[in-house]
C-alpha cells in the first residue's frame, strides 16, 4: 500500500477515519501485513483455482485461519457457508421477496436503520450517490423481514449486511448473494441469534462469562466481584458479529473463520477481547471503570494486529469443542 494511500482519511473500505487515527501504526502493521497476504493469496489461487470448488477439509480449515484473500472472500465466503447452493436452489426468491408485499412496520424499520448504518461510510452517507449502497441494503434488510417471518427484522442486521455489501460490492448480482449470506448466517449458522428475543445471544454472553472463568479464574471471579453483566458488554459483539466494533481487517479475519467453522468463532474471538487487556480489567476498581475500559479496548493496538489476534484466538485459547459450548450453554440456561 502507498504511503499517500495510507495517509488518506478514507480507509479501504470507504471508512473515514477518525482525527487521532494513528497513520504511524497502520503503516507499520500494513507494511508486515499486505507481503504475507500476496503470498497467500498465491497460495490460495493455486489449491482453490477459479473453477474449483470449495470444500471444507483441514487445509481449507488453516487456510481460513490465515485468512482468505480479499479477492477471494465473495467466493469463499458464499461457498463455504452453504449460500452459493442456496441460491443455486432458489434461483428466483429474492426478486419475488422484493416484488411482493411488505409490512408498513417492516419498511418504516428498516428505512430508520439505513441512516444508522456505517454514517461514517462513503458508500452509506449518500442516497443518490451512483456508488451507494443504500438502496441494495435497504432491499436486502427488507427481503429478508419478509422472508423469515418468526425472526422479522433485528437491529443489527443492518451492520452485518451492509459490511457484506462493501466486501461484494464489485460481484455480478451482489444484493442476491449478500441475501443468501445474511439467509443462510440466520437460519443456519446462527440459528436463534436473530429471534426477537435474543434468547440465544444472552446464553452466549453467559458462556462468555464461564469461559473467561475457565481460562483465567483470577479475571473471571474479579470481573464478577465487580458485578460485570456480560449482556452489557457483549450483545453488540455477537449481534453484529464485530462489525461496527472491531477494525474492518480484523472482523472480516473472524468471518472468514465463521463462515468455514461456525459460530464458535465468536466467541473465540469475545474471548481473546478480554484475555487480552486482563491486566488493565484488573486495575478497575468498579462497576463503571470495567464498562468504559470496556468500550475502549476493541481500539487497541491487539485489535488493530488481525494476524495477532486471529493467532491469540486458535493457538492461545486452545481446543474449544462444541461439546463444551453446548454444556456450558445448559448450565447457564437458568440465568438467561
Amino acid at each position: 500500500m502507498s504511503e499517500n494511500y495510507t495517509k488518506s482519511d478514507i480507509d479501504s473500505y470507504g471508512f473515514q477515519r477518525s482525527a487521532d487515527f494513528d497513520h504511524k501504526r497502520y503503516d507499520e502493521f500494513m507494511s508486515e501485513y499486505l507481503p504475507v497476504m500476496t503470498r497467500r493469496e498465491m497460495r490460495w489461487r493455486n489449491h482453490f483455482g477459479e473453477n474449483s470448488s470449495i470444500n471444507k477439509t483441514r487445509t481449507l480449515k488453516r487456510f481460513c485461519r490465515k485468512g482468505i484473500p480479499s479477492s477471494l472472500r465473495p467466493k469463499a465466503w458464499l461457498c463455504l457457508s452453504g449460500a452459493a447452493d442456496r441460491m443455486e436452489a432458489n434461483s428466483y426468491l429474492y426478486q419475488q421477496l422484493l416484488a411482493g408485499s411488505h409490512p408498513a412496520e417492516l419498511k418504516e424499520t428498516v428505512s430508520l436503520d439505513i441512516h444508522r448504518t456505517f454514517p461514517d461510510n462513503l458508500y452509506f452517507m449518500s442516497e443518490t450517490d451512483s456508488r451507494g449502497l443504500r438502496k441494495p441494503l435497504y432491499n436486502i434488510l427488507l427481503a429478508i423481514g419478509t422472508r423469515n417471518k418468526t425472526v422479522g427484522y433485528c437491529q443489527g442486521m443492518n451492520f452485518v449486511a451492509g459490511l457484506l455489501l462493501i466486501v461484494m460490492k464489485d460481484e455480478d448480482k451482489r444484493e442476491e448473494k449478500v441475501f443468501w449470506l445474511m439467509d443462510t448466517l440466520i437460519n443456519n449458522i446462527l440459528p436463534d441469534y436473530y429471534h426477537p428475543n435474543m434468547y440465544a445471544v444472552k446464553l452466549d454472553q453467559e458462556v462468555l462469562g464461564e469461559l473467561v472463568k475457565w481460562k483465567c479464574p483470577e479475571l473471571g471471579k474479579h470481573l464478577e466481584d465487580l458485578g460485570l453483566h456480560w449482556c452489557l458488554i457483549g450483545m453488540k459483539w455477537f449481534i453484529c458479529l464485530f462489525a461496527d466494533v472491531l477494525p474492518t481487517d480484523t472482523a472480516l479475519r473472524i468471518w472468514d473463520c465463521m463462515f468455514c467453522e461456525g459460530m464458535k468463532v465468536l466467541l473465540r474471538a469475545a474471548l481473546v477481547l478480554v484475555l487480552n487487556n486482563k491486566d488493565k480489567i484488573l486495575k478497575c476498581t468498579n462497576f463503571m471503570e470495567v464498562t468504559d475500559l470496556f468500550k475502549n479496548i476493541v481500539d487497541s493496538k491487539d485489535s488493530l494486529h488481525c494476524h495477532t489476534f486471529l493467532q491469540s484466538m486458535f493457538e492461545d485459547i486452545g481446543s474449544l469443542s462444541m461439546s463444551r459450548i453446548s454444556k456450558l450453554r445448559k448450565d447457564c440456561q437458568s440465568r438467561v
